[in-house]
């Protein structure tokens, strides 16, 4: 059996007990109740969500049996940080604990105890700027879904817990397992800790249907060369007055849009099979894999090589 604490404080988002059904179903597919999971607060009973929720909890101390503890985020940390009794109660307990990890802006609580002091730590993009001025003892690394550092783990915002909780499934109940809590979740797939945060077509953000379906087009067909005449019959436009919307729609050249698409598939291929790069980089467009290496350094500044390695670091035993 392991137990799981929940430290909620007050104004915290509700998003992070979604993450509690992650573990609700692991233990239906283990047909076992291998995890506990209790919410905690420093005082004790009940604490009020941002959202107006309120959530009973119990008191954590030094007793409060848990193995390990997840922290919740609010809504602006830099605003709300964390209390003394919280920061004296985390880090009592790190040192016997199996693992402390953190939900989106929950990094900041560790990161004001001094738990993430030297380790490498990901939170919420909004606010990543802001923990790497105000803790530079940390490593933060802000593309990515989720780290994890020695025995803390830290996600990014919102639905990135559910990422967290299922690799947690995954260490501890193996693959198959995580697999089958992602289908019953109807999620469609977990993603890899070293995924991006950030969507290229998302980032891009078209205001017509046009210029949408021209990325649609376009990602469905990263492996063809893609030319601006390609692109701009497939929404029935003329190359210019294309490249003229193109532009003002999104910011970019069509041409610099489509390697960000590139980049984005390749990078989701590397994390999630294990193709060589040769294929990668042919079935992502480019033309061989030197010229995705380079495109890499420029976007991601490390080759593929570091992403696979760090993918492959990520789901070694522990």
């Amino acid at each position: 059996m392991h137990r799981i604490g929940y430290l909620l404080q007050d104004g915290f988002q509700v998003m992070a007990l979604a993450t509690q059904s992650v573990f609700e179903y692991a233990n239906l597919v283990a047909g076992e109740t291998f995890y506990v999971v209790e919410n905690f607060s420093v005082k004790g009973g009940d604490i009020r969500s941002s959202l107006g929720l309120n959530v009973t909890t119990r008191q954590a101390t030094l007793r409060s049996p848990a193995d390990t503890w997840i922290v919740t985020g609010v809504s602006d940390p830099v605003q709300a940080p964390a209390s003394a009794a919280e920061m004296a109660f985390l880090n009592k307990i790190s040192t016997r604990a199996r693992r402390i990890a953190a939900i989106c802006t929950g990094a900041f609580v560790l990161a004001e105890s001094g738990l993430l002091d030297g380790r490498r730590a990901t939170t919420h993009w909004y606010f990543s700027r802001e923990m790497q001025t105000m803790f530079p003892k940390i490593q933060v690394e802000d593309d990515r879904i989720y780290l994890i550092d020695g025995p803390i783990w830290t996600s990014a915002g919102m639905t990135a817990g559910l990422d967290l909780a299922l690799a947690m499934v995954e260490k501890d109940l193996g693959a198959e397992a995580a697999r089958s809590v992602a289908h019953k979740l109807v999620m469609y797939q977990r993603r890899s800790g070293g995924q991006s945060q950030h969507s290229e077509i998302l980032d891009l953000a078209p205001k017509s249907d046009r210029i949408q379906n021209a990325l649609n087009y376009a990602r469905k067909n990263l492996s063809h060369a893609l030319s601006v005449e390609e692109l701009a019959e497939s929404v029935s436009l003329s190359p210019r007055q294309f490249s003229r919307v193109f532009a003002a729609e999104t910011g970019q050249s069509p041409a610099k849009a489509i390697e960000g698409l590139r980049l984005e598939a390749a990078r989701l291929m590397i994390e999630q099979s294990r193709h060589p790069l040769e294929v990668i980089a042919r079935e992502t467009g480019f033309r061989d894999r030197r010229h995705m290496r380079e495109v890499f350094m420029r976007g991601f500044g490390v080759p593929p090589q570091a992403i696979r390695r760090d993918v492959r670091d990520e789901r070694a035993p522990r």
